[in-house]
């Protein structure tokens, strides 16, 4: 008997274990003898939470739980650990990272106080091949596994997806929310003003040329105005002046409405005739009067732009929500890949990414009973923004082919390898770092489109430039 790390390991005879061996479901209908010759395995006494395998000191090997238990945890990248298997007494583990030739991610530990058989990979390969009631129970029990880990971790991608688009929704929430709030407040203010200088002007009667300016002011600043498009120099400049003439002229606040004025389009000179029929304090009034309008006109229209900004959102969830209908239905994929850039929206200003789009506009809808459209549009756009560099742009084009809508989503990143691009529709497979990819985005985006859609998919990537190309048919068969 040897010790290594805190458990002991002994070599032990199959033989002596053969009623336990007959207890499993792998075993269950081979003797000891008829294992090709193998007499001998590994026997371990594990302490409770000793370490049965570890993925920075893997040992490919065949397991037997013979009595305890042992529990699978995945590492995360924070540290923390996320349980994802129990082995009890009686059970198998191994067999998967045998039969893929992966190494593993997971961390084994015993539960309790646990004895395990362990079967070196030599000798696993040659149970596989003498003896095919083991083939058939470890083929059965690796498809279990890996269908129940996919199971698990297509769960555990939908919740990232779903975090991910959260946290965008409530930036892109709080933006025109706190917008809106600020537009309110300011309102607030401009109708006390306005109420205030009303009280003021009903103590000074006005002539005639009085109210007729007025009119003219009024009708100028609501209806017909348009303000020049400026630089920022020429804005700040311009503003600048109008202030500073306000000011001369003896106007109250002259600093906080000649923006106002300058943004409604407004010249000193189309103000010079209210100062010729208004004595000094009734020029200011006036002027006051003018600016909080229009700037209460403005903040309205910001109010409303925020509220509908929020509509917007709500929209594109929905839709986003409500993509799992199967009846057989009209889809418009422009708005569809709309709704996802929206969702999307907050990423992508994030990194700082532009969005090129070229639609083409004479047949965006597809008749289909596929569902999830929108899951494709995520996966490809939030990876194509991953893959972008900082202030860089992706491309979102659309175009008909006979029988098919095509769309295009492509980035200017560094690209995937020649020698993964075979793999990268493959289930767990992923180019990100560790706890950054579950490596089922692109298996998704594959099986929607095949099965769901009966689509193709194709991709075409070289260094600067990668391209994924859907292929929808147009009409369900």
């Amino acid at each position: 008997m040897s010790e290594v790390a805190n458990y002991s390991i002994e070599t032990v005879s199959l033989a002596a274990y053969a009623d336990q061996l007959r207890k499993t479901a792998v075993f269950a209908s081979v003797k000891p003898e008829d294992l090709c010759g193998l007499c001998e395995a590994e026997l371990i006494h594990m302490p409770a939470n000793g370490i049965v395998l570890d993925p920075e000191c893997p040992i490919r090997a065949y397991w037997l739980v013979l009595e305890g238990e042992v529990c699978a945890d995945r590492i995360e990248q924070d540290g923390s650990l996320t349980r994802i298997g129990v082995g009890r007494s009686g059970e198998t583990f191994g067999e998967v990272l045998l039969l893929s030739g992966k190494s593993p991610t997971v961390r084994v530990l015993a539960a309790m106080p646990s004895v395990l058989l362990r079967f070196s990979e030599e000798n696993f390969w040659d149970m596989m091949a003498c003896r095919p009631e083991i083939r058939k129970a470890v083929l059965a029990h690796m498809a279990q596994r890996l269908h129940s880990y996919q199971a698990e971790a297509a769960h555990r991608e939908k919740l990232i997806s779903l975090g991910t688009l959260a946290a965008g929704l409530m930036h892109e929430l709080h933006n025109p929310g706190s917008a809106a709030k600020r537009a309110a407040s300011q309102l607030r203010e401009n109708l006390l003003r306005l109420q205030e200088l009303s009280l003021r002007n009903t103590q000074r009667p006005k002539t005639s040329a009085q109210l007729e300016c007025l009119h003219e002011l009024l009708k100028d600043a609501l209806h017909s105005r348009h303000a020049p498009a400026l630089s920022s120099l020429e804005q700040a400049d311009a503003e600048e002046a109008m202030s500073e003439w306000l000011e001369g002229a003896g106007v109250e606040n002259s600093y906080a409405i000649g923006p106002s004025l300058v943004n409604i389009g407004f010249a000193q000179s189309e103000l010079e005739c209210a100062q010729k029929v208004f004595d000094p304090p009734g020029f200011s009034d006036a002027l006051n009067w003018l600016g909080a309008l229009v700037s209460s006109v403005s903040l309205v229209c910001a109010i409303e732009e925020s509220i509908s900004r929020v509509s917007d959102l709500v929209m594109a969830v929905k839709k986003f929500a409500y993509d799992d209908r199967c009846s057989l239905r009209d889809v418009d994929v422009h708005d569809s890949i709309q709704s996802t850039l929206t969702i999307l929206g907050h990423k992508l200003r994030q990194r700082g990414v532009r969005v090129a789009k070229r639609f083409d506009a004479s047949q965006p809808r597809i008749h289909t009973t596929g569902v999830a459209i929108s899951q494709v549009w995520t996966n490809l756009i939030d990876n194509a923004i991953d893959a972008s560099p900082e202030g860089g742009e992706i491309e979102v084009h659309t175009w008909t082919e006979p029988g098919f809508l095509a769309v295009s989503v492509g980035d200017h990143g560094s690209g995937i390898p020649p020698e993964m691009q075979a793999k990268i529709f493959e289930p767990f497979f992923t180019t990100k770092p560790v706890g950054q990819g579950t490596g089922l985005g692109l298996e998704i985006v594959h099986r929607i489109v095949t099965q769901s859609f009966g689509g193709k998919i194709a991709v075409d990537s070289k260094p600067g430039a990668t391209h994924f190309v859907i292929r929808l048919p147009q009409n369900a068969e």
